[in-house]
């Protein structure tokens, strides 16, 4: 979904009220009164006992077409004489609860699938969830029906990350089918819930279908994939999270397949999604997609608006994330569809909302009692921190180079700039993390600050800016404690004494509805922060500085800011810019951008104060104090630093700026948020090298949502750490898989390739020479690699037969057993490897299990294979279990791969064969 669609939403969505009320164009509709209050209590949709049915054909029963009308757009209006009240069906959760204050952080979708823990992204899920009502029900009690606190989340993403150039993959749950159909399932069913009634929220797995990329491309973009890779590929995780965990609600994409656009598929939306799988809920376009239909930039499918709207709606998408199905009054009037036909959608959704408990007495709904309160609670964070801890990936551990040994390598340089990066925690469609540790808070907590020295080392793209460094900032001249002291008012000044006062070590802060003090006037919103302390830089000479501010800066006069130097107010070298830089805000809440030429002749410390005042609420809020260095300096910081050390740890990889969702990046290797290459960036690679000729042993740790062909790395490191973008505890859970406290067993969900020249075009949609299951090389990581500091053996694998009749499931069992001297997790990978095809894959993972063993401790893994799991897909896109000699494998790791335990495998055949269904 495009961002820029929050902004434009609020310019252009103008409520559509009741025929009775007959407010102007530009007013909200007024609120019902007691006598329409009291009269929609009565009427038979208020009624619990009746039947969802029977409710809701009452209560569509009484809307005018205008009024039906406006329930079909993303903002849906309010109703006051039947005493519906207005709802926002746009809520985000894809790894937490987004852009609706503060809430817990959990890996990025990419870092939860390297978990390969479907029970633990359930888990994740009911927090996402759980935060979601308690949310709602607050927002609700304060009559707010904004954007983002509704209860229908536009989550999960499980579109196949056939490509690493794709910048959304980070949002996906990797490469394979199997995988991502089984952590969407899970990850949808941990959002509804299991109450008989109601849905506690509802999951929207998305984009349906055949969408990975190119960003730049996706508005007008037709796929027209095989029969085969439809089938074996691209569909079978919707159909998983729609058959098997029964999703309410799925988004259509924004591209054609087959030259129509996703949204106006009756192929996609009709025969297959209501047809073949029999799905009852609800349809919502991704923001501006109907609007594509018509677009000059977009499908040329219809001729208007009006037009594109009808196709849309007697496709099958039922909510409009956009404007466009405005004109469906209009286009009632001209016959282009019935008033019959657009009710169909209607009652689709206010089933969804009747379902979600919206329209009866709070104590008969068991979710409208979850209080505030669970938001980023104990419980919460700890899931947070165990969700970390299970993504690292252990790539490299050359001689048993990690743990650290505390003895050989008590002084620790810290170096690269995703070290201090709030945002390589993140990624992207995020939660804004309370008490975020970066990289740089864990190593210094875990190994003492005293045995750590820092330096940022380079950008995070040549000639890119990051945030100004803690080794920079001091709470005062003569003070020895890094960053500066903030001081938070609950009110638009610094008049009586602050609410909080706290270091902040760095000044990178993303606000967006979340408000650091609880304001003293809850309906306004309105704070300040006042930072002050003493900054000094390493060289004598010119620095660019700049303050990226909310988008809107200054929002009508709603935030003022200003920066003293020695007490004098700096003023910037030009006006105000929305963000060009290098790294633009990408799903950031705040971007325009102040800058600041400062002459230093010195490197003493110089007083400085930094403050922030807000007037009322805006849509984003947040304040980031960022430099852009010559390179050579940080480089030259970062050899210094290792030069002092026993060890050095790089922290390097990408950011959400860098990498996501359709975005300006004018930097080497990325384009519109894609990337054309899949090398680390240059100016980061630099560092590593350079670094390396101190001759200190290094350790690398990787934050990124896509695959990097790491090669210098994985032949010079002594160890290699994939960590994604970890959440709020990221830097703690690296710390502490450093330093031994928690024993990696994360595995990639991805191939890592070597290079582009290994992969087919990126706008190429064949599966042919892609992801593990069909790419012939040999890559720099396998699908399912990852490593231990303990070691596990697998022995007496048993068959339940081995010889199947076509239709059969089959059940392998085996014994794992903890080798080694750590206790630590195992994942059993079990590899299905059919009879050679031009169709079949060469294997496909076909079960999995996340075990945890004591040392000497073994356990029994069984793993029940159906016939949908044993069955492959022909040319014709046909499912079925066909005849032939087949192999399963049991391990670590791919049964050929160069990490993890041997695999043991056994053999089997089947006879006859069987089709399935779609």
């Amino acid at each position: 979904m495009r961002l820029h669609s929050v902004i434009l939403a609020f310019a252009f969505l103008l409520p559509v009220a009741a025929a009775s009320q007959a407010p102007t164009q530009n007013s909200a509709p007024l609120p019902p009164t007691e006598e329409q209050i009291k009269a929609a209590a009565a009427m038979p949709f208020r009624d619990p006992a009746l039947p969802v049915e029977k409710r809701v054909d009452d209560l569509v029963g009484r809307l005018t077409l205008e009024e039906k009308v406006s329930q079909l757009i993303d903002r849906a209006a309010p109703i006051p004489r039947l005493d519906i009240p207005a709802y926002n069906w746009w809520n985000e959760g894809l790894h937490g609860i987004a852009r609706s204050g503060f809430a817990t952080l959990f890996p990025q979708a990419i870092g939860n699938a390297a978990t390969w823990d479907a029970p633990l992204v359930h888990s994740i899920a009911e927090v996402v969830s759980t935060e979601a009502r308690a949310k709602y029900n607050d927002a609700i009690a304060h009559g707010n029906h904004d954007r983002y606190y509704g209860l229908t989340i536009w989550s999960p993403n499980i579109n196949i990350f056939r490509d690493p150039r794709w910048g959304r993959g980070q949002e996906t749950y990797g490469e394979d089918p199997f995988l991502t159909a089984r952590l969407g399932t899970a990850f949808v069913e941990g959002i509804q819930g299991d109450d008989p009634k109601y849905f506690r929220a509802i999951a929207t797995p998305k984009h349906y279908a055949v969408h990975s990329g190119p960003e730049s491309t996706r508005h007008k973009a037709n796929i027209d994939p095989t029969p085969h890779d439809l089938w074996d590929t691209y569909l079978p995780a919707f159909r998983a999270t729609i058959v098997d965990g029964k999703a309410d609600s799925i988004m259509c994409a924004y591209n054609a397949v087959d030259n129509v656009p996703a949204c106006a598929s009756k192929m996609l939306l009709g025969n297959i999604l209501r047809g073949d799988w029999h799905f009852q809920g609800f349809v919502t376009s991704d923001c501006g997609a109907i609007g594509d239909f018509s677009s000059t930039e977009g499908h040329h499918y219809s001729p208007d608006f009006a037009s594109g709207s009808a196709a849309g709606i007697l496709a099958g998408t039922d909510t409009d994330c956009g404007t466009e199905y405005l004109k469906l009054t209009d286009a009632v009037h001209k016959g282009l569809l019935t008033e019959a036909q657009l009710d169909v959608s209607v009652k689709r959704l206010f089933t969804a909302r009747i379902k979600l408990g919206m329209f009866d007495p709070p104590q008969q709904v068991p979710f409208s009692t979850i209080p505030y309160s669970v938001v980023n609670s104990p419980e919460h964070a700890e899931l947070a921190l165990r969700a970390a801890r299970e993504s690292m990936v252990l790539l490299k551990n050359e001689n048993h180079f990690l743990p650290l040994d505390p003895v050989k390598h008590q002084a620790v340089a810290v170096i690269g700039p995703l070290a201090g990066s709030r945002i390589a925690l993140e990624g992207n469609y995020n939660a804004i993390p309370l008490h975020p540790i970066l990289p740089i808070d864990g190593i210094e907590q875990e190994f003492g600050y005293d045995h750590v020295v820092y330096a940022q080392g380079s950008p995070y793209v040549s000639g890119g800016e990051l945030p100004v460094p803690r080794t920079m900032l001091r709470a005062s001249g003569d003070s020895t404690v890094d960053g500066l002291e903030g001081q938070y008012f609950s009110h638009p000044g610094f008049d009586g004494a602050p609410e909080m006062v706290r270091i902040d070590k760095e000044i990178d802060f993303d606000w967006a509805f979340a408000n650091p003090v609880q304001p003293a006037d809850t309906t306004n919103q309105a704070f300040a922060v006042r930072w002050t302390g003493a900054m000094a830089v390493p060289v004598a000479e010119t620095d660019n500085f700049q303050v990226r501010l909310p988008f809107c800066y200054p929002c009508g006069d709603k935030v003022k800011f200003a920066i003293y130097l020695d007490g004098k107010q700096l003023e910037p070298t030009a006006p105000p810019t929305p963000t060009t830089s290098k790294l633009p805000p990408s799903g950031r809440n705040y971007g325009a951008i102040q800058h600041f030429a400062i002459l230093f002749a010195d490197t003493r410390p110089h007083d400085l104060r930094i403050e922030y005042v807000q007037t009322g609420r805006i849509t984003g809020a947040g304040l980031a104090f960022e430099w852009s260095p010559r390179h050579e300096l940080l480089q030259d910081q970062a050899v210094a630093a290792a030069k002092k050390a026993d060890v050095v740890i790089a922290f390097v990889g990408l950011t959400p700026r860098l990498e996501g969702e359709e975005m300006k990046v004018n930097a080497k290797g990325f384009s519109g948020g894609d990337r054309t290459d899949i090398a680390l960036p240059d100016i980061q690679q630099q560092l590593l090298e350079a670094v390396a000729k101190t001759g200190k042993p290094m350790v690398v740790v990787l934050l990124n949502g896509s695959a990097l062909a790491v090669n210098w790395a994985q032949q010079n490191a002594r160890a290699l750490l994939e960590a994604w973008y970890p959440g709020q505890s990221g830097g703690q859970a690296i710390a502490e898989t450093l330093s031994g406290k928690n024993n990696p067993a994360g595995r990639l969900p991805v191939t890592f390739y070597t290079g582009v020249e290994q992969l087919p075009a990126f706008d190429d949609y064949s599966m042919a020479g892609r992801t593990y299951r069909y790419f012939k090389g040999k890559p720099l990581y396998d699908f399912g690699d990852g490593l231990s500091y303990t070691t596990f053996a697998y022995s007496g694998v048993k068959l339940s037969i081995r010889n199947l009749k076509a239709g059969d499931s089959l059940t392998v069992e085996a014994d794992v057993r903890n080798t080694g001297s750590m206790a630590g997790e195992e994942v059993s990978e079990l590899y299905l490897t059919p009879p050679d095809s031009p169709s079949t894959p060469k294997l496909a993972l076909a079960a999995f299990e996340r075990l945890r063993l004591k040392t000497g401790e073994t356990k029994h893994v069984s793993f029940h294979l159906d016939p949908r799991t044993l069955s492959q897909v022909d040319e014709k896109g046909t499912r079925a279990v066909i005849p032939g000699s087949y192999k399963v494998s049991l391990g670590s790791s791919q049964p050929d791969g160069d990490l993890g335990s041997a695999a043991i495998s056994a053999s089997f055949t089947i006879t006859g064969s069987k089709e399935l269904p779609r």
